[in-house]
């Protein structure tokens, strides 16, 4: 598809994109247009492009008006009793007349693609096996399995259970959602496929298993799921992850907070930003001596003294060192993706 005059790009949900797919939809128009990007969860690039000035930010800290508060525990899966008393927490919301999701991070045992066929580039995964800390390998909990568990399950006997994941037609996905918001089921079990786009006021309970496998802006998305009439939420993070490990650390944090910008800075100290001059969003990044996460002051220093030194000698004819060690550092793909941003 292309434009006659595109003028202004806005994408949402940003941390579903890639770079390269953002940039595929500024080269649409004849002349770069405006880009606007969204997020709840901006992630670690993303922060670090605000720290070095090449995005600017307008933030909206306010919780939605009339929504209301969620609260957030991690469940060690090895604990017995405390995976009951999940099960029996759920139970109890759903005889109140409210609804409730368990999320899983697969569909099936064999399923090893990720459930909505959407790129996951702001998160880190071993297609559908693994502890989230480069352990042993282990089976992850898959919707069709334990949807056939919960119905089994002593504490939610007599409530309806439904499922929904990205393998069912729109039309079947349509169907479980009206059955969750009519009432005709009381918990759903699904994959991400509900990370966004999905509003059920009286939906108040999440249990998310296996939450190790999934990074902090999936988890913020999906947490943003419940609460969001009137009514308390409670979120239960489901996770085997072992004492000391950077998974608990996460969900942990998760936990502590529903401040997206906190996630987010958290986020970027876990995963790093990323490679601010290419199209990876977190992980190595090509800064040598610095760490956005701990050196903004320093950025912004560095910023104001470029801007001043480009405005005065635009093509660094007065500093010709400086403008060797530039060609220095960049590389031929680096340069490329300046000139394209």
């Amino acid at each position: 598809m292309q434009f006659a005059d595109l003028g202004l790009v806005v994408v949402d949900e940003q941390h579903r994109f890639g770079v390269e797919q953002r940039d595929l939809l500024r080269a649409k128009g004849r002349t770069a247009p405006h880009l606007l990007v969204m997020t709840a969860t901006p992630i670690p690039r993303t922060v670090a492009m605000t720290v070095f000035g090449d995005l600017e930010v307008s933030t909206l800290r306010d919780v939605p008006a009339g929504r209301a508060d969620v609260v957030t525990h991690v469940v060690p899966a090895g604990n017995a009793a405390w995976l009951a008393r999940t099960w029996s927490r759920v139970a109890e919301e759903v005889r109140q007349g409210r609804r409730a999701y368990v999320v899983c991070p697969r569909i099936s045992a064999t399923q090893v693609e990720p459930d909505d066929g959407a790129p996951r580039p702001e998160e880190d995964g071993d297609g559908g096996r693994g502890d989230g800390d480069g352990g042993s390998p282990r089976e992850l909990a898959a919707v069709e399995d334990v949807v056939a568990q919960l119905r089994e399950e002593p504490a939610l006997a007599g409530i309806a259970i439904g499922s929904l994941h990205g393998r069912m037609s729109g039309e079947e996905k349509e169907s479980a959602m009206d059955d969750l918001a009519s009432g005709a089921i009381g918990v759903l079990v699904a994959t991400t496929v509900i990370e966004v786009g999905v509003d059920v006021p009286l939906a108040s309970a999440m249990v998310i298993l296996d939450a190790d496998r999934f990074g902090l802006s999936q988890l913020h998305q999906l947490r943003g799921r419940i609460g969001r009439g009137s009514l308390p939420g409670v979120c239960l993070a489901v996770t085997a992850a072992p004492p000391d490990s950077p998974a608990l650390e996460r969900l942990t944090t998760f936990a502590g907070t529903r401040d997206g910008f906190v996630l987010a800075e958290a986020d970027l100290e876990q995963r790093r930003e990323g490679d601010v001059l290419g199209a990876a969003q977190s992980g190595r990044t090509s800064l040598r001596l610095l760490r956005v996460v701990h050196d903004a002051d320093v950025i912004e220093e560095a910023r104001v003294a470029a801007r001043d030194v480009v405005a005065r000698d635009p093509e660094l004819t007065d500093h010709p060192a400086l403008a060797e060690a530039i060609a220095r550092a960049l590389d031929a793909e680096a340069e490329e993706y300046l000139e394209r941003t």
